[in-house]
């Protein structure tokens, strides 16, 4: 049994407890707990069919566990809510927003338009009032249109409202992706493997922007990615899924040198895996141009 660490509470984003998912005599997750802070960048690592996106699903209410509970605080001064049982649409009007492993834009429709879709759940304005165009509909469009440009240019790609999102760049529909998310408001931000198809100079990017959603949104982020530079770069903290079981938790420099996530990377022995931990060289993190967050002082005013 691995120890968990202990935290407020008050400041814990998602607290999941002994989660089991099973898809008839497969266990997808095997008592699986986990508590994410607040403000933290939490990601999930693992081998392929470790788990990683059955939790995300289980997190987000696509998936109902046989076991277990999973209690949320999407935004700060939020009482705790179970999510299981929840419809996916009701989880995000909690504060949950998420990406996917597979991008799902809508592709017909311009970059600006899909980033709307998402800001335009949080209006009241109802198709009537849209068709009658009474005059809070219409200061709700221009609100919604200036949200949603804001969102682009704070993706870098301010220039690119009006190309359809069929047409942009890989890496570019991934950070649309991530506006379209961040304009329901989130209080937490789920990323199912964002990296994925980017180059090196598309990871320096998505780098950047997790860690500055993070510091200036005040945003949890949960990340799943296969990406270890990427995630050793920006994560606070590691969880790591084998096989459906949580097998080691901690700060990046902890999981690099840990011999069972060695292991289950590598699939050596105990014994190899603990001398391959011992004697691994030092992992080279992505250079970002962001500045180190503020020390407590620094923030204390000191």
């Amino acid at each position: 049994m691995i120890p968990q660490p202990l935290a407020d509470t008050h400041d814990v984003v998602f607290d999941v407890e002994h989660i089991t998912l099973r898809f008839g005599g497969v266990v997808s997750l095997n008592d699986v707990s986990m508590q994410m802070r607040r403000g933290e960048i939490l990601a999930v690592i693992g081998p392929n069919g470790a788990g990683k996106t059955s939790l995300f699903n289980v997190l987000t209410g696509v998936y109902t566990p046989q076991e277990g509970r999973v209690l949320l605080r999407g935004r700060p001064g939020d009482s705790p809510v179970s999510v299981i049982g929840k419809k996916t649409h009701v989880i995000n009007r909690l504060g949950v927003a998420r990406t996917f492993q597979n991008i799902r834009l809508f592709p017909a429709l311009t970059a600006i338009e899909n980033v709307k879709v998402a800001v335009e759940t949080r209006q009241k304005a109802g198709p009537l009032a849209a068709m009658l165009g009474m005059p809070w509909q219409r200061k709700e469009e221009r609100d919604s249109t200036a949200a949603a440009y804001a969102l682009m240019r704070d993706v870098g790609l301010g220039e690119r409202g009006n190309e359809l999102a069929s047409s942009l760049a890989y890496g570019e529909q991934r950070r649309l992706e991530i506006a379209r998310a961040l304009g329901t408001n989130p209080g937490v931000l789920l990323l199912d493997e964002p990296a994925a198809g980017t180059n090196p100079q598309e990871k320096r990017e998505l780098a950047e922007l997790i860690s500055r959603i993070n510091r200036e949104r005040n945003i949890s982020v949960l990340l799943i990615e296969h990406d270890m530079k990427l995630v050793m770069s920006v994560a606070d903290r590691i969880i790591v899924l084998n096989f459906g079981g949580k097998i080691a938790e901690g700060t990046p420099e902890e999981i690099q040198r840990n011999p069972a996530v060695v292991a289950a990377y590598l699939g050596t022995s105990a014994e190899d895996a603990a001398r391959q931990a011992t004697d691994q060289p030092e992992l080279h993190l992505i250079d970002t141009q962001l500045e180190p967050p503020p020390t407590d002082e620094e923030r204390s005013g000191d």
